[in-house]
C-alpha cells in the first residue's frame, strides 16, 4: 500500500489561496483612494456644536381642556360651544407652533358617537395632540 503525500492524490486541499483576497484588497485600495478626495468639502463653513447636556427652554402652551357632557353638550376651557365654534377654534389653535394639546373629558355616560365625532373634528381641523383625561380608580 503506497502513501503520497500531496499532489494530485484526489484529497481534499488544505491550503488556502490568497491571490483572490489579495486582489480584492487592491481593488478597494484603489476605490478608496479615488474617493477619499471627494469627501472633503471645497466650502468651509462653521457647523454649530452639540451640546448634549443643556436643555432647550421648551415653551409650554396650555392644553385645551374639552368637556363633554352627557346630553352632548361641550365646553372648550369652561366656556359653551357649539360644534362649529369648536370646530372653527381647533382650526385657529392647530395652525399654531408649538401646538397645544386638546384634553378631551367626557362624561362616562356619553355616547362614544358624541366623542368619536369630536376626534374626527379635531383631526378634520389638524389638531396632532388629542388626549383623554379620567380619574384615578380608587385603590382598596
Amino acid at each position: 500500500m503506497a502513501v503520497s503525500l500531496g499532489g494530485n492524490s484526489g484529497g481534499p486541499m488544505s491550503e488556502i489561496n490568497v491571490t483572490p483576497l489579495v486582489d480584492v484588497m487592491l481593488v478597494l485600495l484603489i476605490i478608496f483612494m479615488i474617493t477619499a478626495p471627494l469627501m472633503s468639502h471645497s466650502i468651509t463653513i462653521e457647523l454649530p456644536t452639540a451640546n448634549p447636556k443643556t436643555k432647550e427652554s421648551e415653551v409650554l402652551v396650555p392644553p385645551l381642556d374639552l368637556a363633554v357632557k352627557q346630553d352632548g353638550s361641550m365646553y372648550l376651557n369652561d366656556q359653551p360651544v357649539t360644534e362649529a365654534e369648536l370646530r372653527a377654534q381647533l382650526a385657529v389653535n392647530a395652525q399654531k407652533s408649538p401646538q397645544p394639546e386638546l384634553q378631551i373629558r367626557a362624561d362616562k355616560a356619553t355616547e362614544f358617537k358624541v366623542v368619536k365625532k369630536v376626534i374626527g373634528n379635531a383631526k378634520d381641523s389638524g389638531m396632532v395632540h388629542v388626549g383623554f383625561m379620567t380619574t384615578d380608580a380608587p385603590k382598596g
